[in-house]
């Protein structure tokens, strides 16, 4: 980038972005896919990068995050393909609504997500647990949008929360901070913010009332009370059919959970034996979900002919080619952002403006994930800008990093793979609709988060 631009051209070049792809998404027939690649354009361009490097910035930020993420979309699609041809999708929904009793699905998801999230990248968590909350809403009647959003909403708190993921894991080394401290803080903050973003998720259920049918797809239609079955009903539903058992059902997905769990736990503890060796091999998500894959098909799918896994694989795998195509363009617009210095002179815009010292790195930290779409960018690089503050201005730096955390959470949209993998996932199409979902509920997330920062704050300092 040259040395001329400054900090007003690279703003700027954000702000005729982001309004661009708003315009084109919301106003247009153009699809969100080319949007997203037409705003990465018009950012770089304005912001100051050459026409080469931001070519180089898309195709790269493309390949990286599909790189990422891809291969994992993909086997956890297979994964819940063969759960749900098999019939253990359903054993799974069933099992758990026999063990919490009614009314408490979005209750049992959250802390679900919230659990999983701790060891597993939440996306991850995200795709291996949809087939759950599908079939939960196949048998119960509720929505699968209030569902699968409280199951996103556990899997994104803890994700920037808790350690050891790698984002507040990093801002406790950047920090200073003790990771039990870190670790207690994160759950004591987010413990509130999962019940109010609940409660959340069981209103807008009603307001968004679709249930997956047969095909595949989603049905939408006006919400009725009557609509809810009780367990009774359901039991005398399920009573004679021919469903997997209980443990062979949980298998495929409480399997590779443990192997992440075991490789994540050994690299925190720092083991170095043939323990840690294995963990590292089987525990990494991409061979974790092939073991998965392979319980599966050689437990569940025993039943079922080649052709039959084969015709349900493939069916699961049609309906992810564009949410990968769109994940990818999320990415492409957040390495135009980090590749024009953007990123940085947001960060350096807000140090300049005199805000009380706690929301420094709240404002940081969500200028951040706006404009990245990344949450664990956003908490490195809002702890790192804060961390020389915290002396100056006689902080307290556990209370930083809760600050940072809760402004990470906020703001899921169009560059956020999460973002796209949700709405795809649960069919959501409508702008709108993807707003009062994943929008809304990191708004509520991060809002809950610093209200509770403010009011510790009040009292330490």
């Amino acid at each position: 980038m040259e040395a001329t631009v400054s900090s007003g051209q690279m703003l700027l070049g954000l702000a005729v972005g982001i309004a661009l792809l708003l315009f084109l998404a919301m106003k247009t027939r153009i699809h969100v896919f080319v949007a997203l690649i037409a705003a990465s354009l018009t950012t770089g361009l304005i912001g100051g990068l050459p026409f080469a490097d931001v070519m180089k910035s898309i195709t790269g930020g493309f390949g990286s995050t599909l790189g990422s993420t891809g291969i994992i979309i993909g086997l956890g699609v297979m994964v819940g393909a063969v759960l749900e041809r098999s019939g253990a999708a359903e054993q799974m929904a069933f099992s758990i609504i026999k063990l919490i009793g009614k009314a408490k699905e979005e209750w049992a998801l959250a802390l679900t997500g919230y659990v999983v999230a701790i060891p597993v990248f939440s996306d991850s968590g995200l795709i291996i647990l949809t087939p759950l909350a599908k079939s939960l809403s196949r048998m119960t009647g509720k929505s699968v949008i209030g569902l699968g959003l409280a199951l996103a909403t556990g899997l994104q708190l803890a994700h920037v929360f808790i350690p050891p993921t790698p984002g507040p894991l990093a801002v406790a080394g950047i920090l200073e901070i003790d990771m039990g401290v870190m670790i207690l803080w994160g759950i004591l903050l987010t413990i509130p913010t999962l019940i109010a973003s609940t409660l959340y998720c069981k209103w807008l259920g009603k307001k968004i009332y679709m249930i997956p049918n047969d095909e595949g797809e989603f049905d939408r239609k006006e919400f009725r009370e009557e609509y809810i079955r009780s367990i009774e009903n359901m039991e005398q539903i399920y009573k004679d059919k021919n469903l997997p058992g209980a443990g062979l059902s949980f298998a495929p997905i409480i399997i590779p959970l443990i192997l992440i769990l075991g490789n994540t736990t050994a690299s925190f503890l720092k083991m170095d034996n043939a323990l840690a060796a294995f963990f590292k091999i089987v525990g990494h998500p991409i061979i974790a979900l092939i073991i998965g894959l392979m319980v599966a098909l050689y437990g569940l799918a025993r039943r079922l002919s080649k052709q039959e896994i084969n015709k349900a694989i493939e069916d699961g795998v049609k309906s992810t080619g564009m949410i990968l195509f769109i994940t990818g363009a999320g990415g492409a617009l957040g390495y135009v952002v980090r590749d024009a210095g953007i990123g940085n002179a947001l960060g350096e815009a807000v140090l300049n403006v005199g805000i009380p010292g706690i929301l420094i790195p709240f404002v940081i930290a969500a200028l951040m994930r706006i404009s990245l779409g990344s949450a664990t960018v956003a908490l490195i690089t809002a702890a790192t800008l804060t961390a020389p503050l915290v002396p100056q201005l006689g902080l307290n730096p556990t209370l930083v990093a809760m600050s940072t955390c809760a402004g990470a959470v906020s703001f899921s949209y169009f560059n956020d793979s999460g973002f796209w993998v949700f709405n795809g996932l649960y069919g959501l199409k409508e702008v709108k609709d993807q707003f009062m979902a994943k929008t809304m509920i990191s708004f509520i997330g991060s809002g809950s988060c610093l209200a509770l920062v403010l009011i510790f704050n009040a009292f330490m300092s």
